[in-house]
């Protein structure tokens, strides 16, 4: 096979192996096991040199699924609780393979209008979601890692300007060090974030009043006062990744009010917080923040790279990421929009599209529903914890992430770390259900995340068992 423009006649019997694998394999998920470790003997069938003469789009693409369909993470079935990731819903998959079939020039409203407009709106829905003012600016990411950056970008040029500078044409040389203060609570990728931007990973200053990370609020206050009057970005903490833990957001709001800093907010997962009225209370405060972060391929449950950053200030996003001085670029004004001069991405596809299908599909209610359905199955994992002579939960469920870990009657607490190590791993190798290991407090512990819309208590429940069942082989 030479040239693709030979297979332009036949271009749609490439999509036919994905489209006769799709049924099989979506219904068959509930049933198989997240990852069977004995078909990654099937990747060499992907290997070897680059071929001089191609096989065709559908034998390549037959092989791709055929492969994939077996040697895969499943991670997109109700039985993966690794991480804090969701799957797919039908109506978002299908907005998935639309942005491939339509291949949107993204980032232009001149290369196309129409995933311009869907951002738009998509945007709009997000924020009434959330309780954000729709004054916010925004912009979609490929993650909450880049949704950092776009904030915490906006909080440095802010920054910057408060000390005379700016810092999107002339970078920080010269500067002091930017002041970020936060809890315990903070996640790996907002300090990612400080290091992509130069700020530095480990300037990030941490403000913690016990071992479980809460805020101390007194000694954030007096490291503010410290500063004199100069300027420092504060970053609130809604849904810990060990245990769905929240940092008191609307205290800190206060603080930032109180001596002039920006508050940004990581609600990479717990954003979602907002849709029910069982815990919108843990969201209070996020409405003042001056940049929020979000994910969508998270409690949305929307395919992978899919991210939103909301900014208080929308002419801060034009100001942190536009005027390039590229005369072949367009201007746009009013509702034609440039994402791509508003965020750090400047290819872009219209990752819009599965998001606008799935927030269309089931709308606010049936969001709330999912969410609290999450809450109701974390709860009952929980009390399945805790109601085992074998296991210990070691915080309260306040989102979708249970902390635990398994602490038989008799063994010495010096060997509990190593115990549950083992076990995790050995619960990752057998593949019927995935959670692995994290340290909290010291301890090796699991948290299992519940917010895949397919899992139900059944598929907790399996978790238990298949763990108990583990652990009494060790």
């Amino acid at each position: 096979m030479s040239d693709p423009l030979h297979e332009r006649e036949r271009a749609a019997a490439a999509l036919e192996p994905v489209f006769r694998a799709a049924g099989p394999y979506l219904e068959g998920l509930a049933g198989r096991p997240v990852h069977d470790r004995s078909r990654d003997v099937l990747f060499a069938e992907l290997d070897g040199p680059l071929p001089a003469a191609g096989e065709g789009a559908a034998a390549a693409v037959e092989r791709l699924v055929r492969v994939g369909t077996a040697a895969a993470t499943h991670s997109s079935g109700p039985r993966f609780f690794h991480f804090v990731v969701g799957g797919s819903t039908p109506a978002a998959m299908a907005g998935d393979w639309t942005a491939s079939l339509l291949d949107q020039a993204a980032g232009l409203w001149l290369t196309s209008p129409l995933a311009a407009r869907v951002e738009t709106v998509v945007l709009g829905w997000l924020k009434e979601l959330f309780g954000l003012p729709a004054s916010y600016g925004g912009v979609l990411t490929p993650s909450a890692t880049f949704a950092h950056v776009t904030g915490l970008a906006c909080a440095r040029a802010w920054w910057a300007g408060r000390h005379g500078a700016d810092v999107v044409a002339d970078g920080l040389a010269g500067l002091p060090r930017m002041p970020v203060f936060s809890s315990g609570l903070v996640h790996a990728s907002t300090r990612k974030a400080l290091q992509i931007l130069g700020c530095g990973r480990d300037t990030l200053r941490t403000f913690e009043r016990d071992d479980r990370g809460r805020v101390d609020l007194a000694a954030m206050e007096g490291a503010l006062a410290a500063l004199g009057g100069d300027p420092a970005v504060i970053v609130a903490n809604l849904g810990e990744v060990n245990t769905g833990d929240s940092d008191p957001i609307g205290e800190l709001a206060d603080l930032a009010e109180r001596y002039g800093a920006w508050l940004h907010v990581d609600g990479a997962f717990g954003m979602f917080a907002a849709v029910s009225p069982r815990t919108a209370h843990l969201a209070r405060g996020v409405e003042r923040a001056d940049s929020v972060t979000a994910d969508g391929h998270k409690w949305l449950n929307v395919p992978y790279e899919s991210g939103f950053s909301f900014v208080r200030d929308p002419a801060m996003l034009a100001r942190t990421f536009g005027s390039w001085g590229a005369a072949y670029l367009p201007d746009a004004g009013g509702e034609q929009v440039n994402y791509n001069s508003l965020g750090p991405e400047s290819s872009r596809r219209a990752r819009a599209f599965p998001i606008w299908a799935t927030l269309r599909a089931y709308g606010r209610d049936g969001h709330r529903e999912m969410v609290e359905r999450h809450l109701d199955v974390s709860r009952h994992l929980g009390r399945l914890v805790e109601e085992a002579p074998d296991l210990e939960l070691l915080a309260p469920v306040r989102l979708c992430v249970v902390c635990f870990r398994y602490r038989p009657p008799g063994v010495p607490e010096e060997e509990l770390n190593g115990l549950n190590a083992r076990l995790g791993e050995a619960l990752l190798a057998d593949g019927r259900v995935y959670a692995g290991t994290s340290t909290y407090r010291g301890m090796t512990v699991f948290r299992p995340a519940a917010l895949n819309w397919r899992t139900t208590r059944a598929d907790v429940a399996a978790l238990v068992e298949v763990l108990r069942e583990l652990a009494a082989r060790l």
